[in-house]
């Protein structure tokens, strides 16, 4: 069997420089650390991956908890976390906690029992008092949160200011009479959207009513119930908020239900920019979640904190406007 010995001879370095390659070190210059991949796979050697935990008291493995395993949202963000510690000889395990509080408590417990480094959090339920406590005993990183007192350790979105700039968008497109379908209440995210629309319809003026906010699921069927209730309402409205793309699909489907045209009939834009948003017909307008980026920056947080000792750093992402097809131009 192969040595790490044998290794470090083929490749012309020590032994300890070996051994920072296969941990992911960074303080390894490029060119050696080609030569000394290029000897393991010459020699075919394969790190005992417990030894290396038991000789750095690391299992070089991240855990990571998410809501849901599907859907366009979490994909991408499960592949950028992923691909980052990937490129670093990390591992990745992945438990879902459903948008629960149990089932995220579960989840995290279950992925602390195994010894992860770390642990990445796209989490709904469980509370700041339980993650600062949580802090306390496992490095963590959260995904779309922030929660004051964690500041450094948060990637989050300036979702507030997002649905802010879509309303406008709407706005300046010359329509006034406008809607918002928000998510669950619970949510930080929606409840952040919602504050979004809210503020600029009132910046431009504009009436906000009991009967212009409705909150029912970040799914497709929260979209179709949300028109079933803005429908029941009699409010009168020529264009809608949703907030995120698979809501505003699904108002595209009770739409078509009713032989009703996007945009002539009625306008829509969401939020996060999945891929299908490109794809349905009309192209849907909406604001790009760069949620693939930020899961890679939690990712290297993580990577530069557990295994490269250097103080975590926390951002702020911005989204962008992508217009497509589904907002009619009121000016024209």
């Amino acid at each position: 069997m192969t040595t790490i010995k044998e290794v470090s001879e083929l490749a012309g370095v020590s032994q300890a420089t070996v051994s920072r390659v296969m941990n992911g070190s960074d303080r390894v210059a490029d060119a050696t650390r080609q030569k000394v991949k290029a000897a393991m796979a010459e020699l075919g050697y394969q790190p005992n991956s417990a030894a290396q935990a038991l000789a750095s008291n690391r299992s070089n493995t991240i855990g990571m908890v998410v809501s849901s395993l599907d859907g366009p949202f979490y994909g991408p963000v499960m592949s950028g976390v992923e691909e980052e510690l990937r490129g670093h000889n990390k591992h990745l395990i992945i438990a879902s906690g459903h948008g629960q509080v149990d089932q995220e408590k579960e989840a995290i417990s279950f992925l602390s029992s195994r010894q992860v480094d770390g642990l990445i959090l796209l989490t709904e339920s469980v509370d700041a008092v339980y993650l600062k406590n949580l802090n306390d005993r496992i490095p963590i990183y959260l995904i779309n949160q922030h929660i004051d007192g964690l500041e450094s350790r948060n990637m989050w979105l300036d979702n507030e200011g997002g649905t802010y700039a879509a309303t406008q968008y709407l706005i300046s497109m010359g329509h006034t009479q406008i809607v918002c379908a928000g998510g669950q209440s619970y949510k930080q995210d929606a409840n952040e959207r919602v504050v979004g629309f809210t503020k600029a319809m009132r910046a431009a003026g504009l009436a906000v009513s009991e009967r212009s906010i409705v909150r029912t699921v970040f799914e497709f069927s929260g979209g179709l119930e949300a028109m079933r209730q803005f429908e029941a309402s009699g409010l009168p409205f020529t264009a809608i908020v949703a907030g995120n793309d698979e809501m505003a699909i699904g108002i595209f489907e009770w739409a078509a239900q009713r032989q009703l045209r996007i945009p002539e009939d009625l306008s829509v834009i969401g939020f996060d920019d999945v891929l299908m948003a490109n794809y349905v017909k009309p192209r849907l307008t909406t604001m790009n979640f760069p949620v693939y980026d930020m899961a890679r920056a939690s990712a290297r947080m993580a990577l530069d904190e557990v295994y490269g000792k250097r103080p975590p750093q926390g951002m702020e992402f911005k989204p962008n406007l992508v217009t497509r097809d589904s907002v009619r131009d009121l000016n024209a």
